[in-house]
């Protein structure tokens, strides 16, 4: 149980009473609000209770009781009685199935509960009437561990008499087609099937089961033609059966279902449910060179289009989906083998409303044909579906594009959020990348509550690395086969960081515990693939993938062995917290001991890696063998150097890389969540801020100046010119490279957990100078804590900061502030006021030609002005100069023009922008 207190003043708990049905009372010493024991006795499945809640303050005060909180144990004890159905003569296509059956519910029925589950997506109806509001349910598992079932309250659907009880069923994630090319293939079964039991209380007491079985009929003859996940959905209304989901209907004609037991037994499984959050209608309807019309719904959303039509008979509206144009035309080339097209026939007999059921897609774009009459656009709307998320994590600043930056990894993260955390929404993929979700799990935490989606994912997570001998697949649920059967760094690490970090937001303990067979696991496994020299360079590695700098997305500049060592020892000290922290749940002493000492057997291990990896990697000098960005940020961000004037030495490097580069991207997805840590862990704060607002491609605003509405996997997914990246990998709802959001809010805004659950919270705001203001909110498991800062003076002598924060009940705060030393706050609401020095104003010349590339680097702007007149001028040559130019000191941005030897006029320009450039810094 966990609860939050508002209060207006500053308050702390002594003790909490508890009050279950009005009549059972506890009584909880002490301060703990999070994920208390039960601590009543065990509940019976399937009964009804309230709990109420009353608190004792420090000063012996107590506070009203709660409103009655009603709750019911759904939870099953006994076995799954009903066997799967589904069509008996099944079709190649793996056609969506209309199954019914009809039943007489007695007068005396109290209470009716649904449990059902399938193998595919389905709904069940009660009279016509749908049982809930869910979308593709139960959603996707690895079906062949885990079969999720779940249970509904029909109650007020049934009625004394005759009844009908429908399903409508398709494949789904079950029947569809996975790989790539010509080698995808079907990974589960052919047919989607269902499972349905009803249980009946009625006064007397008695329970009355009716399970699914051979009483039921099926049909394929409905108005669902086809459906795919990937290939969309054609429906037919003329093939509609009137009042097959009521009572009394003849349905002689249909078939009597097929049925075979079910494999596994199914299980409850505790995560929001996928639904339509949104609709969005149509900014603009466009007409493209070719002619056609399409619709355009102003953001990337994922979902479906809800339309209503009137026309003859026949006609045939067909609506294709794609994220983005090319050269005008809706670019489907990114889609792959997505054909993405939900097709209608109509019937003719009126207005129709037409939305596709048992598909989704990613789209932005929507070309309409076959439409009957004039087009209206105001006649569509885009139903957005997600896993429905709690969001508890807000940010903004002065910045508009670091706040539309911040949106993006906010739509990207709901895009991918459906039914578990996929890498892709719209092309043939859409699966579990472990990657994707180990770069971005601090990311969602930091913007949503995502316990227990991510939680539930780490089930699957765990099942399929179970018969792999520890290791982790690098999509889960795992449907590719030979294709993800490797142990690569980064994406195996999921099993260890993913659970690490839950237990750093929401203070999950048991989740913790439960994951850490698979913890070790992993490290197990890749401990053996890296040998006693502990260094992992055997075997096949994604490394730092996508690293802008290389022309192959997994050829990163950062050499793949000192890549999957830094995991190595990250994944092998995370387990050894995780040991530690879960050693006090043990009840038995001996059991207690052993994790204790398993603790510090880990340890040990992770100094033997430490030092294997700076004796092999290392110089003295505080050089890397590989001297690449990414390189650094790992090897500074996850601690593998305790020296500080060699970690010094380190970030300097990393600095001077950058800037050599023109502060442009030159890290891939295991890189990028960390560069900026390591440069402001480690005295480069100018570097990170002039990373973090660069606007030159690649970068992360980049795609904001370009009119992004989400996350791109590539940091040029869309080139400068306005054409798509020609990669056969290429999407604009990808939220690996949106991991720079945890970093907004923690180092940004300043707001972070420093003890598990946020239960202490550290107050550190990083005073960017390009900013004036900056705010979070963030949800905490014990209520909502804040901190904004702004600038109070434009007084260079006197450059004052006010920082403002809320602390909630329950917890405490760490605050670091330049000019003063650290202290530590209890509840309430604070402000302070410190001096925050922008870097030394300049007062020499205005920037010219003749200046050092270095000191046009360092200043904002400069970069990118160059590379864009060029561009403007000929894109051809501004790509070779961005390519091969270096802001090193000791050369002239003049003489390094020559060697792409621009025409006057234009090397004139660039030094009269240069010029207007300049400001005092």
């Amino acid at each position: 149980m966990s609860w939050t207190i508002e209060a207006d003043a500053p308050w702390s708990q002594a003790a909490a009473r508890l009050r279950l049905d009005g009549v059972e009372l506890r009584e909880l010493p002490g301060a703990d609000s999070v994920l208390v024991p039960w601590p009543f006795a065990p509940l019976e499945p399937g009964t009804h209770h309230s709990l109420e809640l009353q608190l004792v303050g420090d000063d012996g005060s107590p506070t009203p009781w709660s409103d009655p909180l009603p709750f019911t144990t759904a939870f099953r004890t006994e076995p799954w009685r009903a066997p799967l159905l589904s069509h008996p003569a099944p079709t190649a296509e793996a056609q969506p199935v209309l199954l019914r059956t009809e039943l007489d519910v007695a007068a005396s029925v109290t209470r009716a509960t649904l449990f059902a589950t399938a193998l595919g997506v389905y709904q069940v109806a009660v009279n016509g009437v749908d049982v809930d509001d869910h979308v593709l349910k139960p959603g996707w598992t690895a079906y062949q561990h885990r079969l999720a079932h779940e249970t509904t309250d029909v109650t007020p659907l049934l009625r004394p008499g005759r009844n009908a009880l429908t399903v409508r069923l398709a494949g789904g994630w079950y029947t569809e087609a996975y790989g790539f090319g010509a080698r995808a293939a079907r990974f589960y079964g052919d047919q989607p099937a269902v499972s349905v039991e009803l249980r009946l209380e009625h006064t007397d007491g008695t329970v009355e089961h009716l399970a699914s079985g051979d009483g039921w009929r099926s049909t394929v003859e409905s108005e669902f033609v086809s459906s795919g996940l990937y290939a969309g959905e054609t429906t037919d209304a003329r093939r509609r059966q009137p009042g097959w989901n009521q009572p009394f209907f003849d349905d002689s004609s249909w078939h009597p279902v097929a049925t075979r037991p079910l494999a596994l037994e199914p299980e409850s499984i505790d995560v929001e449910p996928v639904r339509r959050i949104e609709e969005l209608a149509p900014v603009e309807l466009l007409t493209t060179p070719s002619g056609a019309k399409v619709l355009d719904f102003g953001r990337i959303v994922v979902g479906r289009v809800r339309y209503i039509v009137d026309g003859p008979g026949g006609a045939t509206v067909t609506l294709r989906h794609a994220e983005v144009l090319e050269d005008g035309e809706l670019c489907v080339r990114a889609l792959r083998a997505a054909t993405s097209i939900d097709t209608h026939v109509l019937a003719g007999d009126g207005p129709e409303a037409v939305e596709p059921e048992f598909t989704f897609h990613g789209f932005r774009y929507v070309e309409v044909s076959g439409w009957p009459g004039q087009l209206e656009p105001d006649a569509f709307r885009a139903v957005v579906l997600h896993t429905e998320l709690w969001r508890t994590g807000w940010f903004s600043c002065s910045e508009p594009l670091l706040e539309r930056l911040h949106e993006n990894v906010v739509q990207s993260l709901r895009g991918n959020a459906l039914a578990l955390p996929t890498d892709c929404p719209q092309r043939d993929e859409r699966m579990g990348w472990t990657g994707d979700a180990q770069v971005f799990t601090p990311a969602a935490a930091s913007l949503f509550d995502v316990d227990a989606f991510f939680g539930s994912w780490l089930a699957d997570l765990s099942l399929e690395q179970r018969e792999r001998g520890g290791r982790v697949p690098t999509v889960v649920p795992d449907v590719l086969g030979e294709l993800s059967d490797v142990a690569a760094a980064g994406w195996g690490d999921a099993a260890t960081v993913v659970p690490s970090v839950l237990f750093e937001r929401y203070g999950d303990l048991g989740l913790l515990e439960r994951q850490l067979p698979s913890m070790a696991a992993w490290v197990d496994h890749a401990l053996a693939a890296a040998g006693p020299e502990r260094l992992w360079e055997r075997g096949f590695q994604y490394g730092d993938w996508l690293d802008p700098t290389s022309s192959r997305p997994d050829k990163a500049k950062a050499d793949p062995g000192l890549v999957a060592t830094a995991w190595l020892f990250r994944s092998t000290r995370l387990l050894a917290d995780a040991l530690a922290a879960t050693a006090r749940l043990a009840t038995d002493p001996a059991a207690r001991a052993t994790r204790k000492a398993d603790a510090s057997h880990y340890a040990r291990v992770v100094d033997e890696i430490r030092t294997a990896f700076t004796r092999s990697y290392l110089t003295p000098a505080g050089r890397l063998m590989s001297d690449a960005p990414a390189a650094y940020a790992l090897t500074l961000a996850f601690g593998l150097v305790d020296s500080a004037s060699v970690r010094r030495a380190m970030a300097e490097r990393l600095a001077f890389l950058l800037r050599a580069g023109g502060y442009r991207m030159a890290t891939g997805f295991l890189g990028t969540p960390h560069v900026l840590d390591a440069l402001l862990d480690n005295g480069q704060a100018h570097a990170a801020e002039q990373l973090l607002l660069q606007r030159m491609c690649p970068s992360w605003l980049y795609p904001v100046t370009m009119g992004a509405t989400t996350m791109w996997e590539r940091w040029d997914s869309m080139l400068p010119d306005g054409s798509i990246n020609p990669s056969g990998m290429t999407s604009f709802n990808h939220y690996a490279l949106g991991s720079v959001a945890d970093v907004l809010h923690r180092r940004v805004g300043g707001l972070a957990p420093a003890a598990p659950g946020y239960r202490r919270l550290r107050i550190e705001p990083w005073f960017v100078e390009a900013l004036d203001h900056a705010a979070v909110q963030h949800d905490t498991p014990y209520g909502r804590a804040e901190v904004r800062w702004r600038r109070d003076s434009d007084d260079p002598a006197r450059p004052t900061v006010v920082v403002a924060a809320v602390v909630p009940p329950g917890a405490s705060a760490e605050v670091v502030l330049p000019g003063l030393t650290r202290f530590t706050v209890g509840p309430g609401r604070y402000e302070w006021r410190t001096d925050a020095p922008r870097r030394a104003a300049r007062t020499r010349e205005p920037l010219t030609l003749d200046d050092d590339l270095a000191t046009l680097a360092d200043h904002p702007g400069a970069c990118a002005l160059v590379s864009q007149l060029l561009a403007r001028h000929d894109p051809d040559l501004a790509r070779e100069f961005d390519a091969f130019a270096r802001w090193v000191p000791g050369r002239s941005l003049r003489a390094e023009l020559a060697a792409v030897s621009p025409p006057a006029w234009l090397t004139d320009e660039i030094d009269r922008g240069l010029r207007a450039l300049h400001v005092d810094m």
